[in-house]
């Protein structure tokens, strides 16, 4: 095992040079750099291969650690003593210790004491149980060990070590997997999450007890005087620091940067408060933990404390303390009958303890028992506090070498199962499956009807322009009125901060926008609720977050549960300031196709060119004309009915343009496949039929015929209307003047041709666009694909 020589001689901090004769890795800041860099690329590798298995990144971190220590690359001597040799091993555990200090600090800080107080009563009891029975079952797994492979050790302290390991729940981990499995808005989520922010307290006031009582000295009076001198600390801490913290959050006005000042004297506390909690004998680490617990999580400068520090600390310092540790771990003390047997024998009493404790209250609690065990399997996950109880137990000589290689392999096991089993167990989506619901489409038998669309959006630039067009949408005279549901779309990410957004959670199991966060987010809601107070739509704010593989999934299940007749998605460009369009992401591009493909209702594509202008503006105030360019489908009648519903706001003109193949339109197109469905002549035949009579006695509905003999002539129809405000249009439109436009190779094949022309560079508008594909029930929607566009000239629906 690799241990620190204090006889070694010090490294100096810099090389000269290998051009002077000298090895870079024989002084400390080469050698330091080498070892980050090898972390980093050892841990980040294996997250990925194990990022199919939906494994927390703390699994990779772990395996990674002990990956270099004398488990594996560790055995080679040479590898060792190059890398990781004894005169380094302050600098690395300094340099680990000094980012876990930080990160502790950002775990405070996700940490809210208010949420503790409102947990529920089943929550705590799971809580309860999920310590009480793992911890005693820790002590008398302590007595087995202390009487076979760790002899010796402090008796009291070795009891109290073992009862904490086993009876921890990690927080920040059981986060990461209830989000990875799309569980953190479910009740199981809840509660776990619930659950699992009272275990970690309780946790740490335990591992202070443990610390306490492990100190090198065997009078009682001294463990004593440690913890009353922490409880004395935390005690002056509530006292002083969240009067301080108030006084900075209130210089600390929204929109405005926080002064580097405050982010500088708050670092240099927590670097205080770590020192005197280590000076008390407690661990530095504590300091920053309470530290972190008393900022206030309401404003921007909790934010801007996570911006500031969390990538460096995560990213860079903390994988260090993983290999510290691996640098601490032998697997290959694990020998013989007796340890696999003790290893074993640990795995069923943690295993056994946090399951059976938890599921017994839960049943006790009538939660079902498929929900129970899932909950036992969740409070069973460990992670980085485990590490950190250990690597205490191991520096105060609490923990032998074997001990300590088995709960690590206990604490790697008990996590890696997590995932898997909770996939096993308990699957919500076939648990809650949205009611069928009949008004999937904008067009419809009785337009009075209620509405419901779910518009998206990626960031507040999105919402002026959305709110514009609800606006537009409200069909002021309709009985049934317009329902929307505003989701933001977020995505998680792997920073540890991702996990702030558990907070908006909201019983009926969709996610929402937490109304005590202080953010851009709450922003955001103070905007849509404004509009709310102004008009008559109903608006409820929500949010989806997940990766962007996979929240199209989201999207799509909330479209469901709410019953939305259409879905809005923002496209993935937006408009520069010489008018062209430059691509935001194109992980945005992924999502709206999948969206169109898999979509349980119709969906909007809006290309956003200033619709209303940056603000929302008054009813009274709008002045916009719409054009609906028609050519025939359901996708176009889609479109159309959108129109005549935005015809109803007073302050808006509905222009539909029919395109029409001319006189001599055929002899173009004479070798291309065109199938005209009759039902469909007919359907837009009758819309039309309807629009017409609308148009004679309502001034706000225009209604023209264009005749064109070919796609050039179609174009310049098109740019006769570039001028205006708003497109609609459909995305697979159909007959003969559409096909012509197909042979036109599209850039963006989710807008369709009509929309794909409408951003290109043949037609300079600067009028938003909004592509309509309608849905199509008893199957998948149309595919999205450029070939499958070109193999389809006569826009044909696909199965």
């Amino acid at each position: 095992m690799a241990v620190g020589n204090p006889t070694c001689t010090p490294m100096k901090a810099t090389s000269n040079g290998v051009f002077q004769g000298e090895n870079p890795l024989h002084d400390a800041l080469p050698l330091a750099i080498l070892q980050i860099c090898l972390v980093l690329v050892l841990t980040r590798s294996l997250a990925f291969l194990l990022k199919p298995l939906r494994q927390p990144r703390v699994i990779a971190e772990i395996v990674g650690g002990v990956l270099l220590g004398p488990s594996a690359l560790g055995r080679n001597k040479q590898f060792l003593h190059t890398v990781f040799p004894p005169q380094s091993l302050t600098v690395l555990d300094t340099l680990a210790n000094l980012g876990l200090l930080f990160f502790l600090f950002l775990v405070g800080l996700e940490l809210d004491p208010k949420s503790l107080g409102r947990t529920g009563k089943k929550a705590l009891g799971i809580a309860v149980a999920g310590i009480s029975l793992p911890f005693i079952m820790g002590i008398g797994t302590s007595f087995v060990l202390k009487a076979t492979i760790s002899k010796g050790v402090n008796g009291l302290a070795f009891l109290v070590f073992m009862g904490v390991a086993l009876s921890i729940t990690a927080f920040p981990v059981l986060a990461r997997i209830l989000a990875e499995l799309k569980l953190l808005t479910t009740d199981v989520g809840r509660m776990a999450m619930s659950a699992a922010a009272v275990n970690d307290v309780v946790a740490w006031i335990l591992l202070a007890l443990a610390v306490a009582l492990s100190g090198t000295t065997s009078s009682p009076l001294v463990a004593l005087w440690v913890l009353l001198c922490g409880v004395a600390f935390v005690g002056v801490c509530i006292l002083v620091a969240p009067p301080i913290f108030k006084w900075v959050c209130q210089r600390c006005p929204h929109g405005e940067p926080v002064e580097e000042i405050y982010i500088c004297c708050t670092l240099a506390a927590v670097l205080a408060a770590g020192f005197i909690t280590d000076t008390i004998g407690i661990h530095a680490l504590f300091g920053a933990f309470v530290l972190g617990v008393l900022v206030p999580k309401e404003g921007p400068f909790a934010g801007a404390l996570v911006e500031k520090v969390e990538d460096l600390v995560s990213g860079l310092l903390l994988p260090l303390y993983f290999v510290s540790s691996g640098l601490k771990t032998n697997l290959f003390t694990i020998q013989g009958a007796q340890s696999w047997g003790l290893l074993a024998l640990v795995i069923f009493t943690a295993c056994f303890g946090k399951v059976i404790g938890t599921v017994v209250v839960a049943l006790c609690c009538k939660i079902p028992m498929q929900e129970a065990f899932t909950l036992g399997f969740l409070m069973n996950s460990k992670g980085l506090v485990e590490l950190i109880v250990l690597n205490i137990g191991k520096d105060r000589k609490v923990l032998n070498d074997q001990t300590f290689a088995i709960m690590v392999m206990m604490a790697l096991f008990t996590t890696f199962m997590t995932t898997p089993l909770v996939m096993a167990v308990y699957k919500p989506a076939n648990k809650g499956a949205a009611r069928a619901y009949r008004t999937r489409t904008i067009h419809r038998k009785d337009p009075s009807t209620q509405l419901r669309i779910l518009a998206c959006f990626h960031s507040t630039t999105d919402v002026p322009t959305m709110i514009n067009l609800i606006e537009a949408s409200r069909g002021i005279e309709k009985k049934g009125g317009l329902s929307v549901y505003a989701m933001h779309l977020m995505e998680l990410s792997e920073r540890s901060s991702a996990i702030r957004m558990v907070h908006k959670v909201r019983k009926n199991g969709l996610p929402f926008w937490s109304k005590g966060m202080q953010t851009d987010a709450n922003q955001i809601v103070v905007a849509f609720e404004a509009y709310e107070q102004l008009s008559k739509v109903y608006i409820r704010p929500m949010t989806a977050i997940s990766h962007m593989s996979e929240i199209h999934e989201d999207i799509c299940s909330s479209a469901e549960t709410k019953r939305a007749a259409l879905i809005i998605l923002p496209f993935h460009k937006h408009q520069k300031l010489d008018g062209t369009l430059e691509t935001t992401r194109n992980e945005y591009r992924t999502v709206n196709q999948k969206v169109l493909e898999h979509a349980p209702c119709s969906v909007g594509i809006l290309v956003d060119r200033g619709l209303g202008g940056s603000s929302h503006i008054a009813a009274r105030n709008v002045s916009s004309v719409f054009t609906v360019l028609f050519f025939g489908g359901p996708d176009d009648r889609e479109a159309l009915a959108y129109g005549q519903r935005m015809a109803e706001h007073p302050g808006i003109t509905l222009v539909i343009v029919h395109l029409l193949p001319g006189p001599s339109f055929a002899t173009e197109i004479v070798t291309m496949d065109i199938n005209d469905d009759k039902n469909t002549n007919e359907d837009d035949e009758a819309i039309l039929r309807e629009l017409k009579e609308k148009a004679k006695v309502n001034d706000s509905v225009k209604y023209e015929e264009r005749a064109v003999n070919n796609s050039g002539e179609t174009i310049e129809a098109i740019k006769e209307f570039a001028k205006y405000n708003l497109f609609l249009v459909g995305r697979m439109p159909e007959g003969q003047v559409a096909a012509s436009l197909l042979k036109i190779r599209t850039e963006c094949p989710e807008l369709g041709p009509v929309g794909d022309l409408l951003i290109s560079q043949d037609v300079s508008t600067p009028a938003s666009v909004l592509v309509l594909q309608r849905y199509k029930s008893g199957g998948r929607q149309s595919s999205i694909s450029l070939k499958e566009e070109e193999e389809l000239p006569d826009g044909a629906e696909t199965d």
